[in-house]
């Protein structure tokens, strides 16, 4: 199968960082504003009495429970909280219109569902993972990912469907443009990678490896002994201008928890074992020794 075409440009936005900015934002301006939800909603409604207005629709602008807003009533909003310099007003139109786009994976939901997180992973500027069974997709051969998925999906078109859209994603690494990805990789997830793909996918691992630690790839060997992340994998996106999430990922699903709390949990776990793993160049000795 040949590889899909693509670019970093047509990966470059997420539109779900852009429902979650401008939603904080509509709710910081109506904060600083000191009006309610239903004073807002009256005002808006008086300044465009030809858009549905009310308390409800508001509130869900600022808890991010809306997938397209209308430009009538964005600049409603920001007439009632008195934004009017026009750079400003411009550039929340801008992230609303860019909020109600579409990625690319949706011409791949039928095996990526809501590409909830292949949205987050488009923008971000750093992806910080530690894998407990797999190698990261952004790092897998095809005949890795093909014989990966494959062991659990029967249909042979949705095998080869999920393994185009596991290849689309890694135009993210495109040279100098894409994300710092810095990956911890458990030794087991070495003991599952059948024998006949292996030397491919370690080679894989060590060409990754960029001199300018772009991308970085530790093993945490089972000499390591417990550790605190020995409940999961776990993923942490970096954003320019957003904060920072954590992926979860389930057997049918994935989690984005936003609690702070839960952040720095899976900040803390990932320093301990980003310290406990193999240095970058132990870990380059490691993955040559499995294929030599």
């Amino acid at each position: 199968m040949s590889r899909p075409r693509g670019s970093v440009d047509t990966l470059a936005a997420s539109p779900t960082l852009r429902r979650k900015r401008l939603s904080r934002q509509l709710d910081a301006l109506r904060s600083a504003s000191g009006l309610t939800v239903d004073a807002v909603a009256k005002k808006a409604k008086a300044l465009r009495p030809d858009r549905p207005w009310s308390a409800a629709k508001l509130t869900r602008l600022e808890t991010q429970q809306w997938k397209r807003l209308h430009t009538d009533d964005l600049l409603a909003l920001l007439d009632v909280y008195g934004v009017i310099d026009k750079a400003e007003r411009a550039s929340y139109v801008r992230t609303a219109t860019e909020a109600s786009q579409t990625g690319w994976w949706v011409n791949y939901s039928d095996v990526l569902g809501s590409g909830a997180y292949v949205d987050l992973e488009t923008e971000a500027t750093r992806i910080r993972t530690y894998e407990v069974s797999f190698i990261p997709g952004l790092l897998q051969t095809e005949e890795y990912a093909r014989a990966l998925i494959s062991s659990g999906v029967p249909n042979d078109r949705e095998v080869e469907r999920r393994v185009e859209a596991r290849m689309m994603r890694q135009t993210l690494l495109a040279p100098e443009a894409g994300p710092q990805l810095w990956a911890v990789l458990d030794e087991a997830v070495f003991h599952r990678i059948p024998a006949d793909v292996l030397p491919g996918q370690v080679q894989r691992l060590l060409d990754a490896q960029q001199p300018d630690a772009r991308v970085r790839i530790q093993v945490l060997p089972f000499s390591a002994g417990p550790h605190p992340a020995m409940t999961g994998q776990f993923v942490i996106l970096d954003f320019p201008m957003d904060p920072s999430t954590v992926y979860l990922e389930q057997s049918v699903s994935g989690l984005l928890p936003e609690d702070p709390v839960v952040m720095d949990h899976y900040e803390t776990l990932y320093d301990r074992v980003h310290a406990q793993a193999l240095s970058v160049e132990a870990s380059r000795d490691f993955l040559k020794a499995l294929i030599d």
